[in-house]
């Protein structure tokens, strides 16, 4: 999976519902009928903090990832963007 630019900003699909489980959340898109699982909690923070912050990277850094692991979620973000769980705002 090609990992997202995380220097642009990205936002959750109009159509897409977050339920926090204790593993990290599922995602579902009502559109499409696809689910996703979220098994890690900081990529669930990361994932809710896109829509307040100026890019992905900047929601990464509110979430306290780490520079090293930008590259495994700039990836996981690219998943979800992939199957339109995410999608890019535009200004």
């Amino acid at each position: 999976m090609p990992a997202i630019d995380l220097d642009r900003a990205w936002d959750l699909h109009p159509q897409v519902s977050v339920r926090p489980e204790p593993f990290g959340a599922l995602l579902y898109h009502f559109g499409t009928r696809k689910l996703s699982f979220l098994k890690d909690r900081r990529l669930l923070e990361v994932v809710r903090g896109l829509r307040d912050a100026a890019t992905a990277r900047d929601a990464c850094t509110a979430a306290d990832v780490p520079a090293s692991d930008l590259p495994r979620y700039g990836a996981a973000l690219g998943a979800l963007a992939s199957s339109s769980m995410l999608v890019e705002r535009t200004p």
